[in-house]
């Protein structure tokens, strides 16, 4: 399953780089929101409205990122990964190629986000952390929402409705733990919000990976 797995991500990278443009609108949606909101705030000096801001625009830029992940895969395509992959393998490594996608897109929105609206993070290992963590998280739980809402007509659509409510803890728990962090609030709280994260990515990428296969029959 290894081997698959990996063969399956490089296909992913590959398709990618090939479709450079979907890559370069994610990236461009990120630009221009951070840009719009530097317009209308051009500066912001409260900490609870730059990091709750921050992880909105982070939040649905999420959503467009993952949301192509089996909307792009014809019936064709998928009827081949049927007999040359198994499902856990197909699932491992579309949540693997987007948890990377997700960090860069997490990073690369954090430098843009602090060069026009202004960097008022005091712990940036706890917020750097976190934001590793929150794009892990988005990655396995929008990629499973990903798989479910394919299987409709109107894809993109179920999957916004399907994600907020299992979303919603792990958003909160980014907000809280990076608050902590952009006020330097050192709290042995920032360790434990950190572990329920690692939890909440555990058992997700642990359900996916037990129900993906029923979902793959269909």
């Amino acid at each position: 399953m290894l081997k698959q797995i990996r063969y399956l991500v490089i296909k992913e990278i590959s398709l990618e780089l090939k479709q450079s443009y979907a890559l370069n609108g994610i990236l461009l949606y990120v630009v221009s929101t951070i840009f719009i909101c530097y317009l209308s705030f051009n500066s912001i000096t409260d900490t609870t409205t730059w990091n709750t801001l921050f992880w909105i625009i982070m939040l649905f830029a999420s959503l467009n990122a993952v949301s192509k992940s089996f909307a792009q895969e014809s019936k064709q395509r998928q009827l081949y990964y049927y007999t040359v992959a198994g499902p856990k393998a197909i699932i491992l490594s579309k949540i693997i190629y987007n948890l990377f996608l997700m960090i860069v897109l997490g990073l690369f929105s954090w430098g843009f986000y602090t060069l026009l609206i202004g960097d008022l993070v005091a712990d940036k290992l706890i917020f750097g952390l976190a934001i590793v963590l929150g794009s892990c998280g988005f990655a396995a739980m929008l990629t499973m929402v990903a798989a479910i809402a394919s299987k409709t007509s109107n894809n993109f659509s179920l999957m916004a409705i399907l994600s907020f409510p299992i979303i919603l803890p792990l958003f909160l728990t980014l907000i809280k733990v990076t608050k902590n962090a952009v006020e330097g609030v050192s709290s042995p709280n920032n360790i434990a919000y950190l572990l329920v994260l690692l939890l909440i990515i555990a058992v997700i990428v642990t359900l996916s990976y037990i129900l993906f296969p029923y979902l793959w029959r269909e």
